[in-house]
């Protein structure tokens, strides 16, 4: 099963959004004879008539929200109206906790589509997959049903149940997930030593301090390997983004200099260049950083950005696609516009916006089993009786047990660890 269309990205829990512009005043265009007078008279007589005509009255505040709403969804996926509570809630997202279900959601064809579980949380501990449709919630269907409904729909207070109907790509039919409603506290950045010297860190989004929280990691890291990390792995699937300015400081981490991201939009304050301004902290150590299909936004940013300058080899499999800037622009009420004001590019000029970052070295999903078949034929010395037992005959068996539990509960990772070994190599044979 193929689907193919435009994706509205938010999150069922908080919408995580790319923050980058401040309000832009009125230009002198927006004036009295640029406006568009005979559809505004069209727009106000609509307005009448429902008011006038429709079956049942209709509230004034909520007819003109709805006009607005209209608006912002007739422009691209990614720009809304935001009520002032879901302002509320979008601002407490981008700081970590928030409640919910913990998955980023869009639509497509009529139906909810799973962009992303976020670690740690109801959905991605029940197996909520990226690219899985939501059909109905508790029994309701969703085509149709607009994206904030379905968000509102999955909120509720921690420890209720609600059950996802969910289509799969590769399942003969739907099948239904239970998930108990929780506070999601979300920790950004995770880290942990695969083997002595090979770290890993993962980035699940970025937050307002995951740029101090990452470079803590890497410092944590450095400190367990005795000063000297040998190659570290960065994984971002399943990264749906986030906050710009975290992204760009997760790639400054790693570049000593050289351009990261620039936007281009209609307005001044659309144009924007961040550039790398400190020391690569890995001191050049290889990279191997894992992406897939859930990686966006600021996900591909950082990938991106280290590949151009080619700091890192991207594993995985082709990004989302999402290019574009989304900046929150307050009103007066206390409501909010997420408006899409810029596309964003890579050093090297390229544009993400519907092609994602396509990896270096592409992997396809598989799950690794033990061949337990016994081996006929093969004799080494320690087959031999009596032999002498080596020194590091121990320690190797461990570091072999150690690696077929990697491969077996994570290929992709396995893999990118292995290809570290290799950079390691074949940097330190030059």
């Amino acid at each position: 099963m193929h689907f193919k269309s435009r994706i509205t990205r938010a999150l069922a829990g908080a919408m995580l959004v790319l923050f980058l512009l401040p309000t832009a005043p009125l230009t002198a265009e927006s004036d009295r004879d640029s406006l568009p007078l005979q559809e505004l008279r069209t727009l106000s007589e609509v307005f009448s008539r429902i008011k006038a005509d429709y079956v049942e009255e209709v509230d004034d505040r909520q007819l003109l929200e709805d006009a607005v709403r209209g608006m912002l969804q007739g422009l691209d996926p990614h720009s809304s109206y935001l009520s002032p509570e879901e302002f509320r809630e979008l601002q407490e997202g981008t700081t970590g906790q928030f409640g919910g279900l913990g998955i980023e959601v869009g639509t497509e064809n009529g139906f909810i589509k799973v962009i992303a579980p976020i670690d740690d949380t109801p959905a991605q501990r029940a197996g909520v997959e990226a690219g899985d449709l939501i059909i109905r919630l508790d029994g309701e269907p969703t085509r149709g049903m607009s994206l904030n409904e379905a968000v509102s729909r999955m909120r509720g207070e921690p420890g209720t149940d609600i059950v996802l109907t969910i289509v799969r790509e590769g399942e003969d039919g739907p099948f239904d997930i239970r998930l108990t409603r929780d506070v999601i506290r979300v920790t950004s950045v995770r880290s942990r030593m695969l083997e002595p010297g090979y770290g890993y860190i993962r980035v699940s989004q970025f937050q307002s301090r995951t740029g101090a929280a990452l470079q803590d990691a890497v410092e944590q890291l450095q400190e367990e390997a005795d000063g000297l990390l040998l190659g570290l792995v960065l994984d971002l699937r399943n990264n749906p983004g986030g906050v710009l300015q975290a992204a760009v400081a997760v790639a400054d981490t790693f570049l000593s200099e050289g351009q990261i991201v620039y936007t281009q939009g209609r307005l001044d304050q659309a144009q924007m260049r961040f550039s790398a301004n400190g020391d690569d902290m890995l001191d050049g150590a290889p990279m191997v950083v894992l992406i897939n299909e859930g990686s966006a936004s600021g996900s591909e940013i950082v990938a991106g950005a280290l590949q151009d300058h080619r700091r890192a080899v991207i594993m995985g499999s082709r990004s989302f696609g999402k290019g574009s800037v989304q900046s929150v622009l307050p009103l007066q009420s206390g409501a909010a516009l997420k408006l899409t004001t810029a596309r964003y590019y890579t050093p090297k000029g390229r544009s993400i916006q519907a092609e994602g970052i396509v990896p270096d070295i592409e992997l396809e999903r598989l799950t690794v089993r033990q061949d337990d078949t016994p081996r006929t034929g093969v004799i080494a010395e320690r087959d031999l009786g009596r032999h002498l037992e080596g020194e590091q005959r121990r320690r190797e068996d461990e570091s072999r047990r150690q690696q077929q539990a990697l491969a077996r509960e994570d290929f992709a990772l396995f893999e990118a660890l292995n290809l570290l070994k290799g950079l390691n190599i074949l940097q330190g044979a030059r």
